[in-house]
């Protein structure tokens, strides 16, 4: 079997079988078409290690990043357990794969005061009954209340929201379900929206949607409109030109962890697999602890 012939069917069965995200589907698809184009028309039988390393070595050469180089070779090493593990090839060359290790890189965190005006600006701004407004001034607290992902925001329906609870039903990575909090503001927000804005938007599509969240034209929106709206209103309070929802869901993280959230508890709300990934957080707010005892203490 070729290798682009392989790396199709692991990219359907990571899709079908693991049930994997679409963006990480993606992802393991675009690394493994890289990794083809390097490699050139082979059989999967005759990569080797030597023409993994020269992948990785020409992708430094051309500049990639660390993370990206690291992120790779995890794609052909699960990749190839898995053409092992299906009898594809007799062994597997990417035992010995070794890529360097990604730098840590601490998330971008809005702080609380900054989140207050940006949300405050928002509910303002929503007071007019302007239904784009309303929606977006929703989408906001949202994010940051649940510290939900953008596919996630856009994937809900009208009937996952329980607004008495203030809870919502999301569809998370690999296809988990789990219920999310989120407070009083974005239930306040969200009752507006869905009693004045959304009817208004709703009424400009050609067929009706269960979805929370609609675009100007009354569909089901997308993460795109989202993230242009995040980076708009996020970008001056973070200093940042690009940044995106997960920021939002990144400073809701870091902002529970600083109000005394345990930290499996936090696990669960974001719908980590692993606590390690929640564990990013603690370090956000420890240096932000140090920050604070340096400017402050006289003997920093």
């Amino acid at each position: 079997m070729e290798l682009a012939v392989a790396a199709e069917a692991f990219a359907d069965h990571l899709e079908r079988v693991r049930r994997l995200s679409p963006a990480t589907v993606r992802a393991y698809r675009s690394d493994l078409r890289d990794l083809g184009a390097s490699a050139g028309p082979i059989a999967l039988e005759d990569v080797d290690l030597e023409v993994l390393r020269d992948w990785l070595w020409h992708a430094t050469q051309r500049g990639d990043a660390r993370s990206t180089l690291a992120r790779r070779a995890a794609a052909a090493r699960s990749f190839f357990s898995w053409a092992h593990e299906h009898a594809l090839v007799t062994h597997d060359p990417s035992l010995r794969l070794i890529a360097p290790k990604k730098g840590r890189t601490l998330p971008t965190v809005a702080s609380r005061d900054g989140m207050a005006e940006l949300l405050e600006a928002h509910r303002a701004a929503a007071s007019a009954g302007e239904p784009v407004a309303m929606r977006d001034h929703a989408i906001l607290e949202m994010l940051y209340g649940s510290g939900i992902r953008v596919s996630e925001l856009c994937g809900l329906d009208v009937d996952d929201l329980d607004l008495d609870r203030g809870t919502a039903r999301v569809l998370g990575k690999g296809a988990k379900e789990r219920v999310v909090p989120y407070g009083a503001p974005a239930r306040d927000a969200l009752r507006a929206y869905l009693t004045r804005a959304r009817p208004a938007l709703i009424s400009r599509a050609t067929a009706a949607t269960p979805a929370v969240m609609l675009g100007s034209r009354g569909g089901r929106i997308g993460p795109r409109t989202v993230y242009t709206l995040v980076a708009r209103v996020l970008g001056p309070i973070v200093g940042a030109e690009t940044v995106g929802p997960h920021a939002l869901r990144h400073t809701a993280a870091t902002h529970l962890l600083d109000g005394g959230a345990d930290l499996r508890a936090v696990q669960e709300i974001l719908g980590h697999a692993s606590l390690g990934t929640t564990q990013i957080y603690t370090h956000v707010s420890a240096e932000r602890l140090t920050a604070t005892y340096r400017l402050a203490h006289p003997r920093a």
